[in-house]
């Protein structure tokens, strides 16, 4: 059984026996590497905390910075119903049952044992809260790149599990590893014969540098994207590659408005012929003519009253010019507005590309566009890759719920960590599906094996074998063809006992 341990850290920590030593039978000159959590390796080192890792380091502003650019686009109108689509899709609200589900199937325990890990498992969807916002978390989850929960216990009775997950800002914390280096004898070279991993948490919202406090790392839930920047050393968000189409589409949208206020109102010219007037006398004349015929009553939106603006002149306004003798006299010309106001083929480009950067189908861009539910053709390619696209996405949000239920069935004496790691292939979530999606797509697939069946019926015992057929045209595995078996039999002995009877 694990030994639980509350000193070293904040937190407590799950240990194997001989840890240390199974460490340095995997001694290495290369440090460990995950595939999807950027962590940063820094070297032990003694003293206080600050000594291990500066959370306000270039690396942590970074990260930081880039969080609240995500956190900005996400706002952006199209980005935003973009966004919804895609956490929409992954998370089906159903006021029957949770959204996620845990299967068991292919684990090989009894069971009780499966019994006692789906209790598990429905109270750590209860500590979630998943059933109310199971939305919100998943869009902090895509938006951010990464979601971090505090796994609270209660430390004079661990066994009894965990009593509260709780949410932490993701600017405010950080996973890293320390190194553990040795010589080695033969070469000198510098060998890593272990590491431990840990969080630093730094709370600056006050604006203090706050001293960093190490946190153990079985007390935190860390939840990435899977996405990394090149030095593999910063996670990035699904909408890393939407930051540049949205930028581009608000400037876009910008100068349009701009060349609309600009252009589009029709102004007038008029020439005043002023004959041969002295300059000063010219101007004075001018101005006079100006203010006589000039009308420019403005409503104050304060007071409610209407007032004479005259002294403002802008350039959506009229323009008076001078005219000198032997000109075509005083003449009143209009100049037309801007053409073409109405193309934004341009606007429409970026609206379809920030579409695409973030894997969503740019036929739901089009409002016009109706679902139809009941013919294969409305399932366009780009809906298919969009489902594969959630599908991803669910499966990595699904190691949050595997990484607190390890703890829980832990902490409860349910499994042990060895045991852990040898079942932990076996188990999986099944979310819940988009119900008029799912069966228009199922019943379509189904239609068109019937219809290969009925073609090639005639075939079977010839030249194609049932058990091919059943494999390869109905796509039936060799459990279903057993189980299909198996029912056809009981129903055809139960139709022999209605006859009887």
């Amino acid at each position: 059984m694990e030994d639980y341990t509350l000193a070293d850290f904040f937190g407590f920590e799950i240990k194997r026996k001989d840890q240390e030593k199974e460490d340095r039978k995997r001694a290495s000159f290369v440090a460990p590497m995950d595939e999807d959590e950027g962590i940063g390796n820094v070297i032990n080192a003694g003293g206080h905390y600050g000594q291990y890792v500066d959370i306000n380091g270039d690396q942590a502003k970074s990260e930081k910075e880039l969080i609240h650019k995500y956190r900005n686009i996400s706002q952006h109108t199209e980005c935003d119903a973009a966004v919804e689509d895609i956490v929409n899709e992954a998370i089906v609200s159903d006021d029957a049952s949770a959204p996620v589900s845990l299967i068991l199937d292919d684990l090989d325990q009894p069971d009780r044992i499966k019994k006692l890990m789906t209790e598990e498992f429905e109270h750590v969807v209860s500590l979630l809260n998943l059933n109310w916002y199971g939305h919100d978390i998943f869009r902090r989850w895509y938006v951010d790149g990464r979601l971090y929960y505090h796994k609270i216990i209660d430390e004079a009775n661990p066994k009894n599990g965990l009593v509260e997950l709780r949410s932490i800002d993701p600017t405010k914390i950080r996973k890293v590893r320390e190194l553990k280096k040795e010589k080695d004898p033969k070469t000198g070279a510098e060998i890593i014969v272990g590491a431990s991993e840990y969080f630093i948490f730094q709370n600056d919202a006050l604006g203090v540098k706050a001293q960093g406090l190490k946190i153990a790392k079985d007390s935190i839930t860390y939840v990435t994207s899977g996405l990394l920047d090149p030095s593999r050393k910063k996670i990035l968000s699904h909408l890393h590659k939407a930051l540049k189409p949205v930028n581009q589409l608000r400037m876009m949208e910008d100068s349009l408005v701009i060349y609309r206020l600009a252009r589009a109102p029709e102004r007038r010219i008029f020439y005043i012929d002023v004959g041969n007037l002295p300059k000063g006398k010219a101007e004075e004349y001018l101005r006079n003519i100006m203010a006589k015929y000039r009308n420019k009553m403005v409503y104050d939106a304060e007071t409610g009253d209407m007032k004479d603006d005259k002294k403002h002149m802008s350039m959506l306004e009229d323009f008076w010019l001078p005219r000198r003798e032997g000109g075509r006299g005083t003449e009143i010309s209009t100049l037309p507005g801007g053409e073409n106001l109405g193309q934004i083929d341009d606007i429409e480009y970026f609206r379809r590309k920030l579409y695409k950067s973030l894997n969503v189908p740019s036929g739901r861009l089009e409002q016009e566009q109706q679902f139809n539910l009941g013919r294969s053709t409305e399932i366009s390619r780009d809906e298919l890759k969009f489902q594969k696209f959630i599908n991803r996405l669910r499966k990595k949000f699904s190691a949050l719920f595997i990484d607190i239920l390890k703890t829980q069935l832990i902490l409860k004496g349910v499994v042990t960590e060895e045991e852990w790691e040898d079942i932990r292939s076996d188990i999986s979530v099944d979310f819940v599906q988009d119900n008029h999606f799912s069966e228009l797509k199922d019943a379509e697939l189904l239609r068109e094996r019937l219809g290969t069946l009925r073609e090639i019926d005639e075939y079977a015992g010839r030249y194609y074998s049932v058990e091919w057929i059943r494999k390869n045209v109905l796509h039936q595995t060799d459990e279903d063809i057993e189980n299909i078996i198996q029912q056809i039999d009981d129903e055809g002995m139960n139709d022999n006992e209605d006859e009887e009877v």
